[in-house]
């Protein structure tokens, strides 16, 4: 598609495999990091917001679950190519 530009956090066509993964990996810890301070903030009472923290820890963990699927795919694929070579 002509003048079709690539979504937040897809590859572009310039744009290196590893460093897609680094950006990837950088914006899963800022999610972690973002749900531990709400819920540090939760515990410590400076915030009664229990939708915004319980949101902050879903999106946490569920992009930490995607990145150990990307993760467990890429290994799969490593472990395929490498009996491929034998």
């Amino acid at each position: 598609m002509e003048g079709a530009v690539p979504a937040k956090g897809t590859a572009g066509p310039g744009k290196p495999f590893g460093e897609f993964l680094k950006d990837a990996l950088g914006e899963v810890n800022s999610l972690q990091v973002d749900a531990e301070h709400a819920v540090e903030d939760l515990a410590s009472g400076r915030t009664e917001d229990i939708a915004r923290v319980m949101l902050a820890v879903a999106k946490a963990d569920l992009a930490f679950e995607t990145m150990m699927q990307i993760r467990n795919k890429l290994l799969e694929a490593y472990q395929e190519i490498m009996r491929m070579n034998t």
